[in-house]
């Protein structure tokens, strides 16, 4: 085969694609979320169980990325300011993508003119955030729940789920322990970073199947809402959209022109990590291929990105924790004729800057979505209005997401004199999550995916 067809990127595109027309295909043959024909239940099947490999390996990577990532900071000079750096700009960012969600809100009016009034059982409760901070603190070593249903014959099913904040909680926890107890817990952090390397080298298989898992998934999201769900919903799909071209489009080259760095290389640098978050609408399943890139394409330094990528990929989520809970909060109250007023809007701004840690990094926002609405006391029906349309907005949400989660640690790196700016300029050749080998090794085997003529600063 040619060269290009066995590329990451055109293989993504043409799954897309291939994607769209299944899709289409399914539903004007009949296929509905009720009602399945066997290429809609074909389309479904395939793309669930991609996400269900991505998420098998969701906890695991979790909590050794972050007591690796806490190891491997140690060994960073100023390690205490680059930390700090780091997480101030998550909030700058994060800050300054709330306010152009809370002004898209303001002036296209995306719930206006329903004619809708709050729901009988609306009574202006707020969130209690209390109880969001004490679910932080782990109910036993794993953050593990377990939920029973029953079903109409009776039977009995359990599911079992991770909280994934309490998981993270749990791994600084460890991480930190380890660096202080020193020397004795070398062992431990050895292991750590072994298994982490070999629940990667999983990831990087799954990430392979990502085509198959974009056909599914794309074709999945038309056949089941097709144009209708989305038009019903228009100006607010719409509105969403343009708050995320603006964060992605013009806020991040702005940040990135501002700190002397091509935006250019940027785009071409992160564009893979973007393109499997587009379509696999996961943070934490995009994270090695996002943290790969940051390395080996934007040019950030390996100990300082295996901080700053998996602390990101769980708490920088302007796309989910800032653009789309403004728009959708500014959206519900008008829908339901309900005026919001200077204290809202600060609201919304404080839960999106600081609540961003609870959409943890998984597909969908509806975690952030609700804590928004009941803080400020809007109609939780709210939730279940926006639920029709939440796949399709998800992809964008979480490609901003992951773009931005390699964008700041780019910019604190640039900021303190680490950044490879040469390999930051190189030219993008090979995969970015291939093996690494060796400056002057010829690939020779299919799992050394990495072209011979790929450079050699980028081996």
């Amino acid at each position: 085969m040619p060269s290009w067809a066995t590329a990451f990127g055109p293989q993504i595109i043409i799954a897309l694609i291939l994607g769209l027309g299944l899709g289409l295909l399914a539903k004007y043959t009949g296929h509905t979320e009720d009602t399945k024909t066997g290429l809609g239940i074909t389309l479904e099947t395939l793309g669930t169980s991609y996400i269900s490999l991505l998420k098998a390996a969701v906890i695991p990577l979790i909590f050794f990325a972050v007591v690796a990532s806490i190891a491997n900071l140690a060994k960073v000079t100023n390690a205490a300011r680059l930390a700090w750096q780091t997480i101030l700009w998550f909030a700058i960012t994060s800050a300054i993508s709330v306010v152009i969600g809370m002004v898209l809100g303001t002036v296209l009016r995306p719930g206006a003119g329903t004619g809708q009034s709050a729901p009988p059982a609306y009574e202006g409760r707020t969130g209690d955030w209390w109880s969001f901070l004490i679910g932080l603190i782990p109910s036993n070593f794993l953050g593990l729940g377990a939920t029973n249903k029953v079903s109409e014959t009776g039977d009995i099913s359990t599911a079992l789920s991770f909280n994934v904040l309490q998981v993270l909680v749990i791994a600084i926890t460890v991480g930190v322990a380890a660096l202080k107890v020193g020397d004795a817990a070398r062992p431990f952090l050895d292991f750590s970073a072994a298994i982490l390397a070999v629940i990667q080298k999983v990831l990087w298989w799954i990430i392979r199947l990502a085509p198959l898992g974009t056909v599914g998934l794309i074709g999945n999201a038309v056949a089941t809402y097709g144009w209708d769900t989305i038009g019903a919903l228009g100006k607010f799909t719409v509105a969403i959209y343009i708050g995320l071209a603006l964060v992605l489009f013009v806020l991040y080259p702005v940040l990135v022109r501002s700190h002397g760095l091509s935006i250019k290389a940027y785009f071409s640098g992160v564009w893979p990590a973007v393109q499997l978050a587009f379509v696999s609408r996961s943070s934490i399943g995009t994270l090695p291929l996002t943290q790969r890139v940051t390395e080996r394409n934007l040019g950030v330094p390996a100990g300082y990105a295996s901080f700053a990528v998996p602390l990101g990929a769980t708490t920088k989520m302007d796309g989910c924790a800032a653009i789309y809970p403004a728009i959708s909060a500014i959206f519900v109250a008008q829908f339901f004729g309900i005026n919001l007023g200077l204290t809202d809007y600060l609201l919304i701004a404080l839960v999106s800057v600081l609540g961003s840690a609870a959409t943890a990094g998984t597909t969908g926002a509806v975690v952030m979505l609700t804590l928004t609405l009941s803080t400020l006391g809007l109609p939780l029906e709210g939730v279940g209005l926006l639920l029709a349309v939440d796949p399709i907005l998800d992809m964008g949400r979480t490609a901003v997401n992951v773009a931005g989660q390699a964008l700041v640690p780019t910019i604190v790196a640039k900021r303190e004199g680490i950044l490879d700016e040469a390999l930051y300029n190189a030219p993008r050749q090979g995969d970015p999550f291939s093996d690494e080998f060796k400056q002057g090794h010829t690939p020779a085997g299919p799992d050394d995916l990495t072209s011979s003529k790929e450079p050699a600063h980028l081996s």
